[in-house]
């Protein structure tokens, strides 16, 4: 309570027992702790408080202008950002950072402590983009190196919250280079990757290095109409192509949204930002050797007992697989990730019965739900992260296999399907595969058929598991012998014949009965089932054969 009433009123808050008169609880208006007898509290010394003062001045950020520069763009300080982001900060370090320099440069623009978000121990850091437009040198990049290896070592999650013009080009002697600042915050980046979970979040432009930081964290969330990354900025492009373009064109979280796909989440403001890195958490577990927190299960948002009833008949018929996520899935509980982004293959956390878990499903509204070369990525990606973090893994399987074409294989789809069909064979968390409609041909492989060690592969009555459909297959085979018969009407009956057999063959039934797949279930069972089976796997312990590290690099 002293907390709050000292955060709000911006001044030292003491809470006393009526009556006595004694001090039960104390916070000073910079959000430090002050320890003190349980009867009084020591007035500060003449020392303390020429240090209080100082402290006050830095946490007060750049100069003027700089906060109206803020209120202009519509963007909160960054103490009120972080405010808005922990439920209470434990400790800040390298306040002091920089003070002695001539010119304002509080923090030297970068905020950096940990915290507790949702009763979770987090790192921060965070630029000020009062001090010089956030940019960043040598003693802000120390600042953030050290948080990243204390987050390392406490194995506790980070997250940066990225407001940057980038670094200081007339200082660059002093970091750019140097073997302990410059890319080591990258360096960092990549060794905590798959250790501790990291989330970036961008509420500005950002150019070169600012830009790296972001992606490579593991969770990227853009706020919209504020924030931008690209390689270079818009002036940079110009003078090295002579090409002339802008922010949103070069990297608004749009066209990072559809184009890209390095964006996961974009928002529409800063609040909502902070509760996204709330609901992310929620998923994720502290570190790599811990289990994603579970919480109480609840009943989906839609009756899981009318799966049936939301899928087509009609092999080929479009449908939007959300539906039948809403039938699987506790309610109100998947967050989708990339959903912009290659819209044929679908990403998400959510839970089952309290129990997070990852949904990675083809979407037959869209491109038929076939796999392309960026649709391969996202999910591998996607396979990738959840095994890293323990998050066990379903498989909504119904595709017509991966897409064909000139343009196709020129875009890598060789290349880059591979990494799907990687990721799903090293992951080594429960995985569990359902064929909702049709697997045909390497789609049954990148989405977890059972030669990929996956823990249970079901199927629905109205799946097929084939090299191809029908009506491709029949045209692979016998399109001389249909050519011949001159007879439209005889060609026509013939075609038909030929793929009620070859349907005959591909019969789900008969796949059970040699024990192709696991398990038929009847669709109104299937989340009991998926349920039970995630149940059952957890804590279930799979090798791999020792080796330094897979070769086929995401």
């Amino acid at each position: 309570m002293a907390t709050a009433l000292s955060k709000h009123f911006g001044s030292d808050v003491s809470l006393v027992e009526e009556g006595s008169g004694r001090v039960v609880a104390s916070k000073d208006r910079i959000g430090l702790p002050r320890r003190q007898s349980p009867d009084t509290v020591e007035p500060a010394t003449e020392r303390e408080c020429e240090v209080l003062e100082e402290i006050e001045t830095i946490l007060k950020g750049g100069p003027e202008r700089g906060h109206e520069k803020l209120e202009q763009i519509g963007k909160l300080f960054v103490r009120e950002r972080i405010d808005r982001l922990f439920d209470e900060i434990l400790f800040e370090d390298g306040t002091f950072a920089n003070y002695e320099a001539e010119e304002n440069l509080a923090t030297d623009a970068i905020v950096t402590g940990a915290g507790v978000i949702n009763d979770r121990k987090v790192f921060f850091a965070a630029n000020d983009y009062t001090v010089k437009a956030g940019t960043i040198a040598d003693k802000s990049i120390e600042k953030l190196v050290r948080m990243q290896e204390h987050a390392i070592e406490a194995k506790a999650p980070i997250v940066y919250l990225i407001d940057s013009s980038g670094g200081r080009i007339d200082v660059q002697s002093t970091f750019y280079a140097d073997r302990y600042h410059g890319g080591k915050q990258f360096y960092n980046q990549c060794i905590m990757s798959g250790r501790v979970p990291q989330i970036a979040i961008m509420y500005g432009p950002n150019f070169a290095g600012t830009a790296y930081q972001p992606v490579f964290s593991d969770y990227l969330i853009m706020v919209r109409d504020i924030s931008a990354m690209a390689i270079a900025s818009p002036r940079m492009v110009e003078m090295v192509t002579g090409t002339e373009t802008s922010i949103d064109d070069l990297g608004s979280p749009d066209m990072h949204a559809r184009h890209t796909g390095s964006v996961d989440i974009v928002v529409d403001d800063e609040a909502e930002a902070a509760g996204t890195v709330h609901d992310l958490l929620e998923y994720l577990p502290q570190n790599y050797s811990q289990q994603p927190p579970q919480v109480s299960g609840r009943r989906p948002a839609e009756d899981p007992t009318a799966v049936d009833t939301i899928i087509p008949d009609e092999p080929n018929a479009p449908y939007d697989v959300h539906r039948l996520i809403d039938h699987l899935v506790d309610e109100e509980s998947f967050l989708e990730l990339k959903p912009e982004f290659a819209p044929e293959m679908i990403t998400g956390l959510a839970r089952i019965d309290g129990r997070p878990i990852g949904v990675i499903a083809n979407q037959p509204e869209v491109k038929s739900g076939a796999i392309y070369p960026d649709s391969s990525l996202k999910g591998a990606g996607f396979i990738w992260q959840c095994d890293a973090y323990n998050i066990p893994l379903l498989y909504l399987c119904d595709s017509p296999g991966y897409m064909v074409g000139e343009q196709i294989e020129r875009e890598g789809i060789l290349q880059k399907g591979r990494k799907l069909v990687y990721a799903t064979s090293c992951a080594t968390v429960p995985k569990v595969s359902v064929f909702v409609r049709k697997g045909y041909g390497a789609a049954t492989y990148a989405m977890a058929s059972p030669a990929f060690d996956t823990d249970s592969t079901l199927a629905l009555p109205s799946s097929e598991i084939a090299v191809m459909g029908p009506k491709a297959a029949v045209n692979a085979v016998y399109a001389n012998k249909l050519a011949d018969i001159d007879d439209p009407e005889q060609r026509a009956q013939r075609e038909k014949e030929l793929r009620e057999e070859y349907r005959e063959d591909i019969d789900i039934h008969k796949l059970a009965s040699e024990m192709v797949v696991d398990e038929l279930v009847p669709p109104r069972d299937l989340r009991a089932e998926i349920a039970n089976r995630f149940e059952m796997y957890d804590g279930k312990e799979k090798h791999r054969p020792d080796r330094k590290h897979g070769a086929m690099l995401f």
